[in-house]
């Protein structure tokens, strides 16, 4: 079989800009920031699907990177909910790499070395044939350095990552390390993309990298919301407060919030969004969902705080995804 054209296997896509799987609006750059521009570079999510008839063994991929490190890369094959290998390959700009498939084919999700910024250039079987995998319900996720997957071990074991794999989703993370702090211009691009299901899981970042008063979060909620809205008026939304930060919840910022402040008046303004007619409005409280043996370094999930933050957004959502 010969080399097939990636671009309808890859999933988690936001934009292409040429070959490349990028997470910001590269029309739309300038309106944000620097470090936003820069972690909207890295395919976070990104992922390659494909259904391969009983006969084939192998898949190979052609990959370039623009990182390509030191460290070996890791390509992560999974079938439904299993993981069912790795493969790794010496670190290079511009390489090919084969995944040997399980008998009986199936559809399998590839999920490439996101932190090497690699492009996927062209897929082919080897003793058989493949076909993209059929297109699923697109949830659309936006938040932090804990959204984009921070602490976990694996790209696919992110929360979003997990979340997304327990409903059947199509994740598309858009998570910015040091960013999601409200930026305004984020909630337009994320209007503009297509997506069944929103979710808006930020403000430990307005805590202290850019500390906000809980009156200011308050009211950007509303303002993001509202402007997400204008894309999506009728999807499941789904706002997600911040997770335990132990050194920040009782403890004053420069404005004098606490993230116990900051979480309340997030949470304060979803509520108020549903009371005033925004049915299909969801809020999820972060605090109970994990204990300080959940976090990584005090402020990011590990593995495990990653899967209970998934197993308890996937039970919110669950509802309200549908078929």
């Amino acid at each position: 079989m010969g080399w097939l054209d990636p671009e309808p296997f890859l999933r988690g896509t936001a934009w292409l800009d040429g070959r490349r799987a990028v997470r910001a609006d590269p029309a739309d750059l300038d309106r944000l920031p620097w470090d936003t521009v820069e972690r909207s570079a890295l395919p976070i999510g990104v992922r390659v699907e494909f259904t391969a008839t009983p006969d084939t063994r192998a898949v190979e991929l052609r990959y370039r990177t623009a990182a390509p490190g030191s460290l070996p890369h890791c390509f992560a094959l999974w079938r439904g909910e299993d993981r069912v290998g790795e493969t790794f390959t010496v670190p290079a700009k511009d390489a090919t790499i084969g995944l040997e498939l399980p008998p009986g084919g199936g559809t399998f999700t590839v999920h490439p070395p996101e932190s090497q910024a690699p492009v996927v250039l062209g897929l082919r079987a080897l003793g058989g044939s493949l076909a993209p995998a059929p297109r699923r319900r697109r949830w659309l996720v936006h938040g932090d350095s804990i959204t984009e997957g921070w602490w976990s071990t694996r790209p696919a074991l992110s929360w979003p990552a997990t979340a997304g794999r327990t409903l059947g989703l199509d994740t598309v993370n858009l998570g910015f390390a040091g960013g999601a702090r409200g930026e305004l211009p984020l909630a337009e691009q994320l209007a503009s993309l297509p997506g069944e299901l929103v979710t808006l899981a930020f403000g430990t970042n307005c805590w202290s990298r850019a500390p906000c008063s809980a009156g200011w979060l308050y009211e950007t909620v509303r303002a993001y919301v509202g402007l997400v809205r204008r894309g999506h008026p009728d999807a499941p939304l789904l706002i997600l407060s911040p997770v335990l930060r132990p050194e920040a919840e009782t403890t004053p910022n420069a404005l004098g919030a606490t993230l116990e402040d900051l979480r309340a008046a997030m949470e304060h303004a979803g509520r108020d969004l549903a009371a005033e007619g925004d049915e299909r409005l969801l809020v999820l409280s972060g605090r109970p969902l994990l204990g300080p043996e959940d976090l990584a370094d005090g402020l990011h999930p590990n593995d495990r705080g990653h899967a209970r933050m998934a197993a308890a957004v996937a039970d919110a959502l669950r509802p309200h995804v549908g078929g």
